[in-house]
């Protein structure tokens, strides 16, 4: 490998000398094929990808199978990056449906590794996940400006990675005492993106691509197909779960069934034309054999109906400018709480298979009713509480006075070095599991459980009450 650098690089010196040297012609550097070797960011991406990916890659080989195939297309997707950055330095800036196009061949690869999370998990799901989460930081590259709805590029691929991070850990976790060269891999995935991809991003896109001014190549939007007629429109999409309003019919559509019934109904017409119409003297008001008095029939009474299991519809939206709500999130794991100050709560109801990032620090975080959910955060000024859960996974990234467990069954805690002072109280709780950083910079983290059974002996009088010890403590 490193003499196949070697080697590149000397060609890139020998085209730069013979560039320098045809002072008398008047061509301009093409960015694309051979002369692409001669931009320094095009030399620093050749380097990133030799150097970082290539570890990843030289890891997943001693593992095979799936992670392999995984680690493929991570290396295929920083190859399309390559290819598009090339693009950029001979394209004009393109408007919003030129750049999805032009970014297609690697939102393609992108949706590749998306593909194999889906369906039935594999025992290398967390591996899959990993990548799949941490592609979305090569994003950075549709960045074109403050108001396009992104980070900017330094910023999005630090978030794109916590996103990632918080299943590279289970890797770590799992494999920390079992393969060696799972936990080789899991860090030399980290440290591609953490300090590889952002230094490189901070050293020559800090603000974006730079798109040429010159070239008068341009990108437009994917032509559609003529056809001889419009196919009949799809069904309609389920509503996003990021947005509460569900799908209404539209009032020119022609009503079927009950509705047309009532609209007829409403009109008048044939509909109506052969009903009676009540007089006065056949009011119950007016009659003498009836009386407005309601008797009293004894009924069987109604049965109670269970509990409401109907899933209300999902929020994730500032209430009064002092809660976040974040409320029945089925499957998401973008989501983020990016604008948030020390004055605001986090409330998490009814949400499954999700993930939570909350980037700024909050008052107060509460996860009620989740299942298989985690929550990424930074610091908290009161406590984080997990109540009535199953299977959820907390980690704090700067400090927590208080921590808090209720009534819940599997909870993975994750503390930063500044957070192990924090107070952690667990009620009516199973399978409570804190990890705690290692002492030494680049150790792994150390698992420790705390008890769930306790024993009381009658002693001197009064009951002295013990934990029950764990193996895994």
């Amino acid at each position: 490998m490193e003499a196949q650098l070697v080697e590149r690089l000397e060609k890139a010196v020998a085209r730069l000398e013979a560039i320098s040297s045809s002072s008398s012609s008047s061509r301009s550097v093409d960015f694309s094929g051979e002369d692409a070797v001669v931009d320094p960011s095009i030399v620093a991406l050749d380097d990133l990808i030799a150097n970082y990916v290539g570890r990843v890659y030289d890891a997943a080989q001693k593992i095979g199978g799936k992670v392999l195939e995984s680690t493929e297309i991570l290396r295929d997707a920083f190859s399309a990056l390559r290819e598009l950055l090339v693009k950029v330095k001979q394209t004009q800036k393109p408007d919003m449906a030129g750049l999805g196009e032009f970014l297609k061949p690697l939102n393609e690869v992108i949706m590749k590794a998306n593909a194999l999370t889906e369906g039935r998990r594999s025992d290398f799901f967390n591996h899959q996940k990993s990548i799949s989460d941490s592609l979305a930081a090569l994003a950075w590259i549709a960045y074109t400006g403050k108001d396009c709805g992104m980070s900017m590029p330094i910023a999005h691929v630090e978030e794109s990675w916590q996103m990632a991070e918080f299943y590279s850990n289970k890797v770590l976790i799992e494999y920390k005492n079992k393969d060696p060269n799972h936990v080789e891999w899991a860090k030399a995935l980290k440290e591609l993106y953490l300090p590889g991809l952002r230094d490189y991003v901070k050293s020559f896109y800090p603000l974006g691509p730079v798109w040429s001014t010159s070239s008068k190549a341009t990108v437009a939007a994917a032509p559609k197909a003529p056809g001889p007629a419009a196919p009949a429109p799809p069904p309609p999409p389920p509503a996003s779960l990021f947005s509460a309003d569900s799908a209404k019919p539209s009032s020119s559509q022609p009503k079927v069934g009950m509705s047309a019934v009532f609209q007829e109904i409403s009109s008048g017409g044939a509909a109506t034309s052969g009903l009676r119409k009540v007089t006065d003297d056949m009011k119950a008001k007016n009659r003498a054999d009836r009386s407005g008095v309601v008797p009293v029939v004894d009924k069987e009474p109604r049965a109670k109906s269970s509990a409401f299991s109907k899933t209300g519809p999902p929020k994730l939206e500032l209430q009064m400018g002092r809660k976040w709500a974040v409320e029945n999130q089925i499957g998401k794991r973008d989501l983020v709480i990016s604008e948030c100050d020390s004055k605001q709560s986090v409330y998490v109801f009814g949400c499954k298979d999700s993930v939570l990032l909350i980037q700024g620090k909050v008052n107060n975080i509460t996860a009620d009713k989740c299942t298989k959910t985690g929550i990424l955060f930074k610091d908290v000024v009161a406590a984080c509480e997990i109540v009535n859960c199953n299977g959820v996974e907390v980690q704090c990234q700067g400090s927590a006075p208080t921590i808090s467990v209720d009534n819940t069954s599997g909870c993975q805690i994750y503390l930063s070095k500044d957070s192990l002072e924090a107070s952690i109280t667990t009620a009516k709780s199973s399978e409570i599991n804190v990890m705690v950083p290692a002492s030494e910079a680049d150790g792994d983290w150390v698992e420790h459980s705390l008890p769930q059974q306790y024993i009381h002996t009658f002693k001197d009088g009064q009951f002295v009450t013990s934990p029950v010890s764990h193996s895994g403590g």
